[in-house]
C-alpha cells in the first residue's frame, strides 16, 4: 500500500472537499484519461484506474470516513479485509454497484465501458466494533460478549433470493451476461458502452418469485452475539481482528472480519506507559526522615517495601516485573512509584517548638541541599 498516492491528491482536491467538488474533479479527470480518448496510452490507462479508485472511496461516506482515519491501510486485506471494489456489495439497504459504467452515470452514455459480464469475487465487508475495558481487564485479559450487526445469507433461501421451491432464472434481457452493450454516435465517432443490465442489476439472473424473508436480496442483517477473548496486556487504541466474523460476501468471496478497537477506562491510581505502570504514594515527614516499611499498591494487591531513611519528596522506586504483561509473551513491565512527602499542617505551639528545636539541633549539615543552593547563588554574583 505504500506506493499508492493519496486519494485527495489523485483528484486534486482538499481533504475537506464537498461531494459536488469530488464529483466535478472526477468527471474532468475521468474524461481526460479515459482509454477511448487515449488509445494505446498505458500511462493514461493507469491514471484512469487510479482516478476511479480514488472516486470510489471518496464518494462513499463510510469508505471516506474509513480512509480519513486509517488511510490506504484501511482497505488492505491484512488490515481487516472488505476493501473497495467488486461488482456489488450489500450494504443493508440494497446493493451498492461500483463504477463499472462511469460515463453512463455522468454523461448519459457515449463512452466505452470496461465492465465484463462475469462477477469478480470480492471479500465481504469487515465490521468495526469498539469495546470498553477496565484497566485490570486490559492488564490481565478477559472474555467479553459482543453484540454487533452483520450481513448473513438468508436462511430461508440460502442466499439465492428466490422463494422456497423456486430458483432464479437467466435474465432474458442480457442472456445471463450481466451487461448490455449500446452504440452511440458522438463528436468522437461511434462509441460503445457496456453497462450493468437494468433488469438483473448486473447479476445475470432475475428472481420471478422473491424470498419474502429477504425480499429477493439473498442476504439479511442480524445482530450477532459472540464471546471474544481479550489478550492480557492490550492497550488503548489497539485493534483485534476476528477472522471470518464480518459480513458475508455477496458473490462467493471470503467472509469479512470483525475488527475490534479497544478503549481502556482510566484507573484511579495507576497510569500506563507501554507495559510499565506508575503511581504516586504519599508518605509522612517522619517516614521519609527515619525510613519505614510502607504498603505499595499493585495490580495483585499491596506489596511491602522499605523506604530508606532520608528519602526526599519526588524520589522514584521500581518494582521489577509488577507491571503489565506483554501481549503474547511471558514477560512483564515494571511498577514505578514516586513518593511525595506530606508536610504536616495545623501544628500546635508545642509541636512547632519541637520542630524548631529539631532544626536547631540538626545544624547546616543535615540540610546540604539548601546550603548548596545558596552557595551557588552567592558564587554567581561574584
Amino acid at each position: 500500500m505504500a506506493d499508492k498516492r493519496d486519494y485527495y491528491e489523485v483528484l486534486g482536491i482538499s481533504k475537506g472537499a464537498s461531494d459536488d467538488e469530488i464529483k466535478h474533479a472526477y468527471r474532468n479527470l475521468a474524461k481526460k484519461y479515459h482509454p477511448d480518448m487515449n488509445p494505446g496510452d498505458q500511462e493514461a490507462e493507469k491514471k484512469f484506474k487510479e482516478v476511479n479508485e480514488a472516486y470510489e472511496i471518496l464518494s462513499d461516506p463510510d469508505k471516506r470516513a474509513r480512509y480519513d482515519q486509517y488511510g490506504h491501510a484501511g482497505f488492505d486485506q491484512s488490515f481487516g479485509g472488505g476493501g473497495g471494489g467488486g461488482t456489488y456489495q450489500y450494504s443493508g439497504s440494497g446493493f451498492d454497484f461500483d463504477l463499472g459504467s462511469i460515463f453512463g452515470d455522468f454523461f448519459g452514455g457515449g463512452f466505452g465501458g470496461t465492465r465484463s459480464g462475469g462477477q469478480r469475487q470480492t471479500a465481504g465487508k469487515s465490521v468495526y466494533q469498539r469495546i470498553y475495558l477496565t484497566f485490570e481487564e486490559a492488564a490481565f485479559g478477559c472474555k467479553k460478549e459482543l453484540t454487533f450487526p452483520r450481513i448473513e445469507k438468508c436462511p430461508d433461501c440460502d442466499g439465492s433470493g428466490a422463494a422456497k421451491g423456486t430458483s432464479p432464472v437467466t435474465c432474458a434481457k442480457c442472456g445471463g451476461r450481466g451487461t448490455i452493450t449500446t452504440t452511440q454516435r458522438t463528436m468522437f465517432g461511434m462509441m460503445q458502452q457496456q453497462t450493468a443490465c437494468p433488469d438483473c442489476g448486473g447479476r445475470g439472473k432475475t428472481i420471478p418469485n422473491p424470498c419474502p424473508n429477504c425480499k429477493g436480496k439473498g442476504f439479511i442483517r442480524i445482530n450477532k452475539k459472540l464471546e471474544v477473548n481479550i489478550p492480557a496486556g492490550i492497550d488503548e487504541g489497539q485493534q483485534l481482528t476476528v477472522r471470518g466474523q464480518g459480513n458475508v460476501s455477496t458473490n462467493g468471496g471470503p467472509t469479512g472480519d470483525l475488527v475490534i478497537e479497544v478503549s481502556v477506562k482510566p484507573h484511579g491510581i495507576f497510569t500506563r506507559d507501554n507495559y510499565n505502570i506508575y503511581c504516586e504514594i504519599p508518605i509522612t515527614f517522619v517516614e521519609a526522615a527515619l525510613g519505614a516499611e510502607i504498603d505499595i499498591p499493585s495490580l495483585e494487591g499491596n506489596i511491602k517495601y522499605n523506604i530508606p531513611e532520608g528519602t526526599q519528596s519526588g524520589t522514584s522506586f521500581k518494582l521489577a516485573g509488577k507491571g503489565i504483561k506483554y501481549v503474547n509473551a511471558n514477560k512483564r513491565g515494571d511498577l514505578i512509584f514516586t513518593v511525595n512527602v506530606e508536610t504536616p499542617k495545623n501544628l500546635n505551639e508545642k509541636q512547632k517548638q519541637l520542630l524548631r528545636d529539631f532544626a536547631l539541633s540538626c545544624g547546616k549539615n543535615n540540610f546540604k541541599g539548601k546550603q548548596h543552593f545558596f552557595e551557588k547563588i552567592f558564587k554567581d554574583k561574584k
